[in-house]
């Protein structure tokens, strides 16, 4: 009697959502409804642009293993295509932003093509030299003013009704988009999608000999991955009325890897923690007088020191121990 190997015998499920986890989405929750009663409205909603930033950037890491250091690309991108459409087309908030996360899946989709089925250092260097043409091409387009980027975006208002130039307004505006991006993220990773990226991450080889897809399973993630950079790419612009070429320089794409082994990757919370403690760093430090860069890496350093699998990651690692 012989037997056949196929994807039906080995099933991969979604784990269990458990009651803690609920309880500490309620908490998170109202924090995000009290913080601008306590920390400056703008701030808050610039880092909540940046935590979106690292929760996609993690996705793709988190899941597949795949370090991407061109996601600058798909952030300022959808930044510049979002402002652009905000500021010389008149467009309400939301269809800018939905243009701007389109176009970011679309140079998602064309980068994925050509990059994913490297590995390694391999996939990591492509992502890299890809994104150095689009940073390239921000100082040649015309819409995109080069070095003086776009400025003076206007905001608008959300749903036609709600002026953003209000700063509650704004912070709701960006804490509703941070919320339904990265309920979507943890919905793709809890699923069954994410549970064989992560089969993928740890034994590629088997899954392939259980006849599944790797490579168009890693293309989707990477989509989704830079669909959701776009989105926070192109709620960043509203929120501080800019695009720069800053956006898409490898330096961004640096700062949001640091985001993500800061906090844990591969936990789900860790890039919010990590995106908090970055952003804030770099705006209590800017009038400091010190090189921002090099006490922000000097307390990375000791953070890996002592959490080796991130904040998040190794309050997880000892919780599991008792």
């Amino acid at each position: 009697m012989t037997t056949s190997t196929s994807t039906t015998d080995t099933k991969i499920s979604a784990p269990p959502v458990r009651g803690t986890d609920y309880a500490w989405y309620a908490a998170g929750l109202l924090v995000l409804l009290i913080v601008p009663f306590f920390i400056y409205p703008l701030f808050a909603a610039k880092v909540l642009c940046y935590c979106l930033f690292a929760c996609a950037f993690n996705l793709l890491l988190g899941t597949s293993g795949l370090l991407s250091f061109g996601h600058a690309a798909f952030f300022g991108s959808a930044a510049y295509i979002c402002g652009h459409a905000l500021k010389e087309w008149g467009l309400p908030f939301e269809l800018a932003a939905i243009l701007g996360t389109l176009t970011a899946a679309s140079l998602g989709l064309v980068v994925g093509v050509v990059s994913i089925r490297r590995q390694g250092l391999y996939f990591a260097m492509v992502t890299l030299a890809l994104a150095q043409m689009i940073y390239f091409m921000a100082f040649q387009m015309p819409f995109t003013h080069a070095e003086d980027g776009l400025t003076a975006v206007p905001r608008g208002k959300i749903l036609g009704l709600f002026d953003l130039n209000n700063l509650y307004v704004l912070y709701y505006t960006a804490a509703a988009v941070f919320v339904i991006g990265y309920a979507l993220i943890v919905r793709i990773t809890n699923s069954t999608f994410g549970q064989v990226l992560k089969a993928i991450r740890e034994n590629q080889p088997r899954m392939i000999s259980l006849g599944y897809s790797v490579n168009n399973y890693k293309l989707v993630v990477f989509i989704l991955s830079a669909a959701l950079s776009g989105l926070a790419g192109a709620t960043k612009t509203m929120v501080v009325q800019l695009a720069s070429t800053v956006d898409v320089h490898w330096a961004t794409s640096g700062d949001v890897t640091l985001m993500a082994l800061l906090g844990g990757v591969g936990t789900l919370f860790g890039p919010v923690v990590g995106g908090v403690i970055v952003e804030s760093l770099q705006f209590y430090l800017a009038d400091s007088g010190l090189p921002i860069q090099a006490v922000i890496g000097a307390i990375f350093v000791v953070c890996i020191l002592l959490f080796r699998h991130g904040i998040i990651g190794e309050y997880q690692r000892l919780r599991g121990k008792h």
